[in-house]
């Protein structure tokens, strides 16, 4: 377990660091740029959701939670729904380029999973982490790099009945990759996507714009609102019900990681990511940077 980390009722509550807040309030300082706040306002709204932070930081939630308390404070005080709105177009519209070229090349399981998790890389605001500009030479770059932890030939074999719990835009264009070829197999997929906006994750919105509401069995939310990663307590009965019957949980993402690693009550679950900070890095037992396809059964 991560150092500063207590296990309450099965969940993970972190303990929340200076490097937590700190990429925390980055990330409200892209938010306020994004939708063009002047240099007023921006320390208003950075300097209120770091005091709201400061309150909040030794309550019994994980990271995710914490996280989605701050930014619901930011979109509140800087008046935005959606403030990631370009980015996540942009995002789509990059990686529907890039999959053109490369799903070509793209044939086993292990293919797909790792440009999936490439794709996870269309993450915004994480300090130190930056998107590329040129994603479709990074894209074969790191393909070439391939995973540092590949538990694929492991993960394949329980994916029957799979929950996919997706992430951001962008990547869930390489997401949609990875579930057509397990349908080709015969899976059965439940998809499930943020409901509103949050950062610049999928919504309903960007699954139904891509036609993954043609593809997989059943398309859903992680939850009524807009959070971060999952927390099962508050998820939809659809999702519930598929968690409860299915034979894989495929979680995209940091938030995700964060929510379930320590958690023992689920189905196994394949964490497909790029290991952007030093606190998840650490966790998984990898460098920053890393991509992983780490089976927890």
């Amino acid at each position: 377990m991560a150092p500063l980390s207590l296990l309450f009722f099965g969940v993970l509550a972190v303990k929340i660091t200076e490097t937590c807040i700190d990429c925390l309030i980055t990330r409200v300082e892209l938010e306020c740029r994004l939708v063009g706040a002047d240099p007023v306002t921006t320390e208003k709204v950075s300097s209120s959701c770091r005091s709201y932070l400061l309150a909040i930081r030794d309550e019994l939630l994980t990271h995710p939670q914490i996280a989605s308390r701050i930014h619901h404070r930011a979109y509140e005080l800087l008046g935005t729904s959606d403030p990631f709105s370009l980015l996540k177009d942009q995002g789509n519209a990059e990686a529907i380029a890039v999959c053109k070229e490369v799903r070509q090349n793209l044939h086993t399981f292990r293919d797909y999973v790792l440009a999936a998790v490439i794709g996870n890389t269309f993450d915004y605001g994480v300090k130190g982490h930056t998107v590329t500009s040129n994603f479709s030479a990074f894209f074969r770059e790191e393909f070439d790099n391939g995973l540092a932890i590949d538990d694929t030939d492991r993960i394949l074999p329980l994916a029957s009945r799979v929950v996919y719990l997706s992430d951001n835009c962008g990547e869930i264009v390489f997401d949609r990759l990875l579930i057509q070829y397990l349908k080709s197999r015969g899976a059965h997929v439940t998809l499930a996507v943020k409901a509103l906006p949050m950062l610049n994750d999928a919504t309903l919105a960007d699954a139904k714009m891509l036609g993954l509401d043609r593809i997989v069995d059943c398309l859903t939310t992680n939850c009524t609102g807009a959070e971060i990663g999952l927390c099962t307590e508050e998820a939809p009965p659809v999702l519930s019900e598929a968690i409860s019957r299915c034979t894989l949980i495929i979680a995209k993402g940091m938030a995700n990681f964060e929510s379930l690693f320590e958690r023992n009550d689920l189905p196994p679950i394949a964490y497909l990511m790029a290991a952007k900070c030093l606190p998840v890095a650490k966790e998984a037992g990898v460098t920053v940077g890393s991509k992983i396809a780490l089976l927890r059964a």
